[in-house]
């Protein structure tokens, strides 16, 4: 069984995460696997350098993420050439990871942000999606020192609301409490172990 879990930016997500990480999962973090992959002296950050130039690292030869964020948010090309280095290295090592976690007999769950975005839901039995309305995101946002209108412009690159619950088989709404969270993520790690 393949689960992903997804959620919009300041939803909670990462926190589901943890909590089901405390309950024994193995999380395969999507985005921490991406830094990974295009680490000093990684395959993947050679191609990325050959493909933008060395203008993308750091004076201490780590990739400049500011940098390549520039260049990619400000052309689709860039970003689709960039995606084309660094998703195919990523689903390698994510099966890695799921593969080691299902012989260990665990749990695994896929923490993917844009799981919805790259039309990745049909690859899961079952998909995990961390929600709260739109203006609970931005004042969570916001409140941790994002500006409103960056905040507003990411929640927008993002699939929408609608189209995340739609991908949904499991939905958390995170409006409560923390206990409340706790909670329904215990349900659903129920659930989910319990096949």
């Amino acid at each position: 069984m393949r689960v992903g879990l997804t959620g919009g930016i300041a939803s909670g997500k990462s926190t589901v995460s943890e909590l089901l990480a405390e309950l024994g999962t193995v999380i395969v973090d999507s985005d921490k696997i991406a830094r990974e992959v295009v680490e000093p002296g990684t395959p993947g950050l050679a191609a990325v350098v050959k493909e933008f130039g060395p203008t993308v690292l750091t004076e201490t030869g780590e990739l400049d993420r500011a940098k390549v964020g520039e260049i990619v948010f400000a052309d689709e090309g860039a970003r689709a050439r960039l995606n084309a280095i660094v998703h195919p290295l990523v689903g390698v090592r994510s099966a890695e990871l799921e593969e080691a976690g299902r012989e260990a007999g665990r749990l695994v769950v896929n923490d993917i942000p844009l799981l919805v975005e790259v039309g990745y839901a049909p690859c899961f039995d079952e998909v995990i999606v961390v929600d709260v309305p739109v203006e609970t995101q931005v004042e969570r946002a916001v409140s941790r020192g994002m500006a409103e209108a960056d905040v507003r412009g990411r929640i927008a690159a993002q699939a929408s609301r609608e189209d995340r619950l739609a991908a949904a088989t499991y939905v958390i709404d995170n409006t409560g409490t923390l206990e409340d969270l706790r909670k329904r993520v215990r349900e659903i790690y129920d659930s989910l172990a319990g096949r």
